[in-house]
């Protein structure tokens, strides 16, 4: 069995504020071996859904970030849910069975942690969420099979960003026909973003793994990056082509520059170096607060990633509640569409950044959903 334990005091207590956290929970299973962390930040709006990501270096500051933008992102889409997330200390990369036999530990140590629904994140997927609904029977992200709307596969997130900077059009410089796109992580949300981004008249022109880093300002084609990832190959290995080290995405001069990979990877030490109009935030936390006012302050538009990036929780959402693909990709334009122009609109009437007008949005409606509940 896991050794599941609350946070400390001293988490708590660091971390918390009017929203949260609900509960910080450290699992250890010396066995197989297991090493995780929950955090179930908020619950108001109902149970809390957000992904459990597998690396070797997460922590627990990085896990109620991620649970806080959930909690931010599920109240500014209007969904019936809090926020939460988990992280799996690990290797992404291991054997398929080794991983198998880590996430299945992992979600029977969940079992009882009911007011958290697990979805997929960086190093997990579809077939991880089966195994977990095998073992518990709650996951969201499900394969086809299952009845799930695999949101990696068509696209959700990519989708809602696509539509986020259709709507930021109105409220900058940028139009996406002939914007040159550039995407730090070319995976499975930074793919389908430049899809949807090119089907608006965009081109790609920089995309960057954790090897390395390609660009052609006549434009990269989507389709043969996406091959040469899904056949165990990186960006660096494509000929005829520029290529540099995964940090020289940073200065690609471009209309477009997309995060949608790790946390912080814009800072105070290199937002300076992005050459951009709109900052379109597709990984959760991926620019700290210190960049983001000076992008602000540079007159760059930045998208916040709980507005921008909630696709895959709005499809999340949807499944869980029965709906089919069709339903969540409509709801998912509604939502985001909605959210990005009220979000744009009020930064722009009070003179504030994007970032602060969107977080006293979520946080009124995190309000507003507390005040319903008995012991709100």
């Amino acid at each position: 069995m896991s050794n599941g334990r609350a946070g400390t005091m001293a988490d708590m207590f660091r971390f918390a504020d009017e929203l949260g956290p609900a509960k910080i929970v450290h699992i250890h299973e010396a066995g197989v071996p297991l090493r995780a962390i929950v955090v179930v930040d908020n619950v108001a709006a109902g149970p809390s859904i957000g992904g459990a990501r597998l690396a070797p270096d997460v922590s627990v500051d990085e896990c109620f970030r991620l649970a806080r933008a959930m909690t931010l992102k599920n109240a500014a889409a209007g969904l019936p849910h809090g926020g939460g997330k988990s992280v799996i200390f690990g290797d992404p990369g291991m054997a398929s069975a080794e991983k198998e036999t880590l996430v299945r530990a992992f979600a029977q140590s969940i079992r009882d942690i009911r007011d958290y629904i697990i979805g997929p994140d960086m190093g997990t997927d579809e077939v991880c969420m089966a195994w977990a609904r095998d073992e518990i029977g709650r996951a969201v992200g499900l394969p086809r099979e299952l009845g799930g709307i695999p949101l990696d596969e068509i696209g959700a997130t990519g989708f809602g960003l696509a539509v986020a900077a259709e709507v930021a059009q109105d409220y900058g410089d940028v139009r996406l026909d002939g914007a040159r796109v550039a995407v730090q992580g070319f995976g499975a949300v930074g793919r389908h973003a430049a899809r949807f981004l090119i089907e608006r008249g965009a081109v790609l022109v920089a995309a960057s793994d954790s090897r390395g880093m390609v660009s052609d300002p006549a434009g990269l084609d989507v389709a043969t990056l996406a091959g040469l990832k899904a056949d165990g190959g990186h960006l660096g290995d494509l000929p005829a082509v520029a290529t540099g080290d995964r940090e020289a995405i940073v200065d690609v001069d471009c209309d477009i520059w997309i995060p949608a990979a790790r946390p912080d990877v814009i800072r105070a030490d290199n937002v300076d170096r992005l050459r951009t109009k709109l900052v379109l935030q597709g990984a959760n936390i991926p620019v700290t607060p210190e960049a983001e006012a000076r992008l602000h302050a540079r007159g760059v538009l930045s998208l916040p990633d709980f507005i921008a990036n909630a696709g895959g929780v709005i499809c999340a959402a949807v499944e869980y509640a029965g709906g089919s693909q069709s339903t969540a990709l409509a709801t998912i334009d509604e939502k985001i569409r909605h959210n990005t122009g009220e979000v744009l609109a009020a930064a722009q009437t009070a003179g504030v950044s994007p970032r602060q007008a969107a977080v006293e949005l979520a946080y009124e409606r995190v309000r507003r959903a507390s005040a319903l509940r008995r012991f709100g």
